[in-house]
């Protein structure tokens, strides 16, 4: 097996990543006295780097109206899929709810001896044991699509408040990886490839 393209391929990419990660220390120096200059204009409001409350109250909005625990989270973009995510539901339960009530009308009527919606002229367009396995599987239906809409409403819920929680985390340097190629200095003529994972607290 050739291992020639892997090992190119692991390398191109530990090399694209380390240029990557690197901070220019020369730009940093140069424009770090006109940054503090520009803030020490300005007077700058600190907000507080962590608030407890914030997944109860983006829980809470989308308890009172699915989608506004997103818009509270600023991910404006989640709101639309989570209100089509509820209709959905919803329009299946009002579909098969109607035909339910259709068909257990047509059932009752029968059942009774008195023309249904399903006879025509005299002749049964759907029989007795077709209008109960109908009313059955409706049932089902309507009930199965009512069970997702409310699993689809407390999923939206919970991900406000996940979602709230997830963005107070601290993400800074120190969090991050950083590859490097170390190079073993006794085996220059077969150079060995490892792999190594720095992390600071």
């Amino acid at each position: 097996m050739n291992l020639k393209p892997f090992i190119l391929i692991l390398l191109f990419s530990f090399i694209s990543g380390f240029i990557f990660a690197q901070n220019d220390s020369l730009t940093t120096q140069l424009f770090q006295k006109s940054d503090t200059l520009q803030i020490s204009k300005k007077k700058i409001k600190l907000s507080p780097i962590y608030n407890p409350l914030a997944p109860s109250k983006a829980a809470f909005y989308s308890a009172i109206f699915p989608g506004m625990g997103q818009i509270y989270n600023k991910k404006y973009w989640k709101a639309p899929i989570v209100w089509g995510a509820l209709a959905l539901p919803v329009y299946y339960y009002q579909i098969n709810n109607n035909d339910y009530k259709r068909y257990r009308n047509a059932y009752r009527l029968r059942k009774n001896g008195l023309v249904d919606e399903f006879t025509v002229g005299g002749i049964e367009l759907v029989s007795m044991q077709t209008l109960e396995t109908a009313q059955k599987q409706l049932r089902e239906n309507r009930d199965m699509s009512l069970l997702t809409g409310v699993i689809l409403y407390i999923l939206q819920i919970v991900e406000a408040s996940v979602n709230a929680h997830l963005m107070q985390f601290n993400t800074d340097d120190n969090l991050t990886i950083k590859p490097q190629l170390i190079f073993d200095p006794i085996r220059i003529e077969t150079p060995s490839i490892g792999l190594t994972f720095k992390y600071n607290f």
